[in-house]
């Protein structure tokens, strides 16, 4: 019983130190204490390191996804609407949730090794010694980065997603690509591109803010910046996953 006490008054301990972190990160933006030639530092390293296996896992996504909507489209005669199915999914749901995972595998983990391996080796505290506060010169920078970072990863893991589908459509399933273009065009209207874009900010704010969090906080020397750093990850992926299922019923309610 001792235990389970605490543990519970740890956990609260832990959420509201997280929470008061975000705080001071969001402070910091809203004044305007962006030091941004970090910022497009952190953008670009993050991008570069992530985006190869976004281009690959979305192209190999929409194939699929078309492949297995041919097959079963083709029974009923409507294999013409392989282009909506590929279209809405990648728009409405596996762009946005896909990049988000990636990214967070990705960049995010090289967020907290980066932090957490400052903070063990006190680098952390010598920038608070040198009078520079550390969460506006080392957090700030990679949390706006990532904000502006997985959206354009999102775009790209869509459209690259959607011509995935058209190689499967136009090679495979015969359909004409001037058709499955037009046809994609049609599929998704304005409600489904940014019902589906708007969580990507979401999803930003929770992978910078938990792997920003965990590796601030990270302690234990070497072992505990792997440690910290698989928490980070981990953490990441259940909060993205369980935000888009919340995320998703919200946006079905107002605009269906």
């Amino acid at each position: 019983m001792k235990a389970l006490i605490d543990w519970g008054t740890g956990y609260v301990a832990r959420s509201g130190s997280a929470v008061c972190f975000l705080g001071e990160i969001t402070g910091h933006i809203v004044r305007g204490r962006i030091r941004w030639p970090e910022v497009l530092k952190q953008m670009y390293e993050q991008g570069i390191q992530s985006i190869m296996i976004v281009v690959m896992t979305s192209l190999a996504s929409g194939a699929v996804l078309a492949l297995q909507g041919y097959t079963a489209m083709v029974r009923f005669g409507a294999k013409e609407y392989i282009a909506h199915l590929v279209g809405l999914s990648l728009v409405r749901e596996l762009g946005p949730v896909f990049t988000a995972l990636i990214f967070s595998g990705k960049a995010g983990a090289r967020i907290a090794a980066e932090l957490g391996t400052m903070s063990v080796n006190d680098q952390v505290l010598a920038t608070r010694a040198l009078g520079v506060d550390p969460v506006e010169f080392l957090v700030v920078p990679r949390m706006v980065a990532c904000f502006l970072v997985l959206p354009i990863l999102t775009i790209i893991a869509e459209i690259v997603g959607i011509a995935g589908g058209y190689l499967i459509a136009t090679l495979e399933a015969g359909i004409p690509g001037t058709f499955y273009i037009n046809q994609t065009i049609k599929a998704i209207q304005y409600v489904d591109f940014w019902g589906g874009f708007a969580k990507v900010f979401f999803f930003a704010s929770i992978i910078g803010w938990i792997c920003c969090y965990q590796g601030y906080s990270t302690k234990g020397g070497s072992l505990g910046v792997g440690r910290f750093t698989t928490k980070a990850v981990a953490l990441s992926y259940i909060f993205v996953i369980l935000s888009n299922a919340v995320l998703t019923k919200i946006i079905l309610t107002l605009w269906g």
